[in-house]
């Protein structure tokens, strides 16, 4: 069971302490210069409340970074906090029969859900390789039509892969897998030879539940 936690609104459309992330997210949710920030007590965020958001809450829009490196790895802010959804963005998702099996994956539009671009099924490959390839594919898509658009994925390791320019996996180069591994190649190719000022994020599951991209093969 999910450990309860209190989110502290101090400027938002009704500043206050909220039991729930969808609460919070409503107050917050494209309200200019929002401050907010959870916590594991209810003691910490009535503190926290009565103190005022200085100390709290980090420099700029949304107390988030402003470099790639931090963007790249999550979407939490400088102040700890869970930045809301940009849904101004797109989503990828991979979809697999089998783990190493046919790999499919796709990137859609996050307010819509309408697909934006798709790959596969690729004859034999994983999860991972696939979100890898479909953050590329989304990277490379939004580069083209010239969009600064966050990418969400819900794939830790791919997220890694991308920020490392490389990825790491136990799947072996045979015949078998040479279609996902060209492609693989292309994409780290791809990743060490162009600049992108987008921010790659963490996709929240248990926040916001599935990726918009996701195909249901759970």
């Amino acid at each position: 069971m999910a450990k309860q936690k209190y989110y502290v609104v101090w400027a938002g459309r009704q500043p206050g302490i909220y039991t729930s992330w969808a609460e919070c997210q409503v107050q917050i949710h494209q309200f200019n210069q929002a401050k907010y920030k959870s916590f594991e007590s209810k003691a910490e965020a009535e503190k926290a409340f009565k103190a005022g958001a200085k100390g709290y809450w980090g420099q700029g829009k949304g107390g988030a970074s402003s470099s790639s490196a931090t963007s790249s790895r999550g979407s939490k802010s400088a102040s700890g906090s869970i930045e809301p959804v940009d849904y101004d963005s797109i989503s990828v998702d991979v979809g697999t029969r089998g783990n190493p099996g046919p790999v499919e994956y796709k990137g859609v539009d996050t307010r819509t859900g309408e697909i934006l671009f798709s790959q596969g099924p690729i004859s034999k490959g994983t999860n991972n390789l696939g979100e890898f390839l479909a953050i590329v594919h989304g990277l490379a898509y939004l580069k083209k039509i010239g969009s600064n658009k966050t990418v969400y994925s819900d794939s830790e390791n791919a997220l890694k892969w991308v920020r490392q320019k490389q990825v790491s996996t136990t799947l072996a180069r045979d015949a078998s897998t040479e279609e996902i591994w060209n492609l693989i190649d292309r994409a780290v190719y791809w990743l060490n030879t162009n600049t992108y000022e987008n921010k790659v994020l963490k996709w929240q599951t248990k926040l916001w539940g599935e990726i918009k991209a996701d195909y249901g093969r759970k």
